[in-house]
Parts: structure tokens; sequence; C-alpha cells
């Protein structure tokens, strides 16, 4: 059903794209056709992930797709890398979250943080896929609230020690690095890139997954882990810095859930036409066009957030709280169109042979990453009120 994909276009937003963009999306989207969803079932299945897709997008140049060509990087403006992660998540949330993590929370702060000779190091092969990266901030105990992070690093002269763990780690088990945020002796939140291998620093698969199950999802935990002093982020300082990563993630986020609504409400449509019960398609019972056409609505509305969202920050200026209800916003509208449309499936829909159930059963993570439902409407809320809902 790949080959049959037509996604909605309601209000012409393709007039508002670039000729540039335009072949992007093509290319990425002709490649999640041939390489992705051929086997994505498959893999979700038996609880996968299919490795070799990480070099195929390395080869892309679907990776840190907004930082510039001397690291080896496409160089191209926040709505390219917000197009690309539309068609990725149209494909899987869980190739979506891999470019997502290697990008905007690997990638991003070795770029903004870095000393020259880190982003010399390792971005280029970041770039290829050659090198994969991972992100530790959530903890067991901290997740919402990550300031309150028990991880530790201790000025030991020569070099720093690091203690503790961290939780939910897409790309874990795999990653040459990690970019790690800790607490220092004086409280204050500190980045650094811890190396795959290095004594004391394991990474334990997390099983059993019911979600995302295409990813690779896992701990960090550091016992006395030596980390060198070159290997610090020299140019970042407190909660700053990991926030600022998450915004450039949540902002992908809010591009990539509209391609699993996009193919949950296509799938729906084309199914409406051919089902049919009483003699008729159940296309043309009312209950299933409002369904349809309130799909249609959301998916509209969502598109026109995200454009303006990434002109916005092609402009460099959008603002956090804003990021933060487009990416509310589109994974509920996603959610919630992957539910309704497995209803007009009937059984069907929670059969491997659609790509309904396994949106649906991701989008159940995506809801909740990179900062909860609720925590993103407190954030609107403070900051259309200036008062604070989180003390």
């Amino acid at each position: 059903m790949a080959t049959q994909y037509n996604p909605p276009d309601y209000y012409l937003t393709d007039e508002l794209f670039s000729d540039e963009h335009k072949i992007i999306r093509s290319s990425v989207r002709d490649w999640v056709n041939k390489s992705v969803l051929p086997i994505i079932e498959d893999a979700c299945q038996k609880h996968e992930c299919p490795l070799h897709l990480i070099k195929e997008m390395g080869e892309l140049g679907l990776f840190g797709t907004f930082i510039p060509e001397k690291y080896g990087c496409p160089g191209l403006d926040h709505t390219s890398y917000g197009i690309i992660m539309t068609e990725l998540e149209r494909g899987d949330s869980s190739i979506r979250s891999t470019a997502s993590v290697q990008s905007s929370l690997v990638m991003y702060p070795i770029f903004k943080f870095g000393s020259e000779e880190q982003k010399q190091k390792y971005l280029p092969k970041l770039a290829t896929g050659e090198m994969v990266g991972c992100f530790g901030l959530t903890e067991p105990n901290h997740g919402s609230d990550p300031g309150n992070m028990d991880t530790k690093i201790e000025d030991k002269g020569d070099h720093y020690l690091l203690n503790g763990a961290k939780m939910w780690i897409t790309n874990s088990s795999i990653a040459d690095i990690a970019v790690v945020w800790a607490k220092d002796e004086n409280g204050i939140i500190r980045g650094l890139i811890v190396e795959k291998g290095i004594t004391g620093f394991s990474a334990p698969i997390t099983k059993g997954k019911w979600s995302l199950r295409a990813s690779v999802t896992g701990e960090l935990v550091f016992d006395n882990v030596k980390i060198p002093k070159e290997n610090i982020l020299p140019n970042i300082k407190g909660l700053k810095g990991p926030l600022m990563c998450l915004n450039s993630a949540r902002y992908g986020i809010a591009w990539g859930a509209i391609g699993a609504a996009m193919d949950c409400y296509d799938t729906a449509l084309r199914y409406s036409k051919e089902r049919k019960q009483f003699n008729k398609p159940i296309a043309s019972f009312q209950l299933t066009q409002k369904k349809l056409a309130e799909m249609l609505t959301e998916i509209t509305k969502a598109q026109l957030l995200t454009w303006r969202m990434g002109k916005l920050k092609d402009e460099n200026k959008v603002f956090s709280a804003q990021i933060s209800m487009a990416k509310r916003n589109n994974v509920n509208m996603a959610l919630n169109i992957a539910r309704e449309s497995r209803q007009i499936l009937g059984a069907m829909g929670i059969t491997g042979d659609f790509p309904i159930m396994r949106h649906l059963m991701n989008l159940e993570s995506v809801i909740t990453y990179e900062g909860t439902h609720d925590i993103h409407l407190l954030i609107t809320g403070f900051d259309i009120t200036g008062e604070s809902a989180f003390a």
C-alpha cells in the first residue's frame, strides 16, 4: 500500500515550500518507500532495530541537516529538517526517533556547545552514520524534573569522575558516544561526551516494549567512569543546555507526528472507499465522513502550524513555548487520528497488514517523551501568565 500513498494537502501548503524543499521531501519519501516500509512491520513484530538504515540515512544526508557543511553536514534550513522528520515518521516513529536523537540531541549540542576540536572529531562521522550517538538526561527518578538529576561529576584534577544512571535512552546500546548531563560539585549542570568502551560505562537494553519496537531503548550506567577533561562541552553551563537540545528535538517531533497522522488518514480514507457494508462503501456513511473530515481538518491545522514555526525558526524568531505548543498539539492530533483510523478499519486495524496500530503504539511514547503532553501545556501556561505551575 506504500506506493498508493496520497498525502493530504487540503490548503495547498505545497505552494508554501521552495523547489528545494520539495526535492528533499521527494527523495526522503522515495527512500522510505524503498527501504523502510518493506521491512518495518517485520522489524516491529520481532522487536528489532534495522541498524542498516542508519548508514543509509547517513548516505542520504539526513543527520545534522541544519549544521554547516564545514562539518560534513548538509547545511540546510530548519524547514528542511522538519520536512525530513515528517517523511521519516510516515515510515515509523522509531526511524524518526533515531534520526532526531542523532541530529537534535547529539550533533546539535556538540555543534552549539562544543569546542572546535570536538566538532571536527565527532560531527563528520555522526553525519555519515559511521558513528551513532545518544543523549543522557532522563533518570530513573527524574523525568519531567531534570534539574534535580542525581548523576554527578567530580573534578579529580586531570579528569572527571562520573557516577549515576540515565533511563529511557534511544540508541543507548548501539551508540559510540553519549552526550550526558551531570551536576558538578557546585550543583551546576554540565554536558560531557562519554565514549563507548570506557571502563565503568554500560548500556543495558530495555526489553518488552509495546511501543517504538524498531528502535533501541536502554539505560546508561556510570560507575566511577573517568572522563577526560577535553570531553566536557566548554560553552554551556546549567539546565539551559539540555533544554535547548530538547527544543530542537521537539521542533522535529512536531513535524514528524504529522507524517504518522497523514499515513493513518490516507490508509483509512482508501480503506473506507474499498470496504463495503450494507451493499455500499463505508465511506458513504455519515459517521465515517465525519471522522475523515475531522482528521483532515486537524492535519491541515497542524501543517499550517508547523510551516509557520519553521519560518520563525529559520528567521531565529521562534521561542520554546511556541515549540511546546506545536509538539503538544501535533502529537495529540496524530494519536487521535490513529485511534479514529483504527475504528474505520475495524478489526483489520489491529493487524500488521496496515500501519495504523503500529503508529498508534508508537505515538503513545511520542506524546510522553521530550516533555509530556501536560508539561507542554504548563510551559505554554507559564509563558502566557508569567506564573509558574511547576513549584
